[in-house]
């Protein structure tokens, strides 16, 4: 791949901060209806345009 610039890595550590799971206490808030994130992403199954 060569050198990263800085904007692809700014870029890469956002996605990286975005695919967390959702926190207990956003579970615990909905009655465990809001239970995972909608940015969820494997690293495998989904590429990014970065």
């Amino acid at each position: 791949m060569g050198k990263k610039t800085v904007g692809v890595k700014f870029r890469l550590a956002k996605f990286t901060k975005q695919n967390r799971r959702a926190p207990v206490w956003v579970s615990l808030k909905t009655k465990r209806r809001v239970y995972g994130s909608p940015k969820r992403r494997h690293w495998r199954s989904s590429k990014l345009k970065v």
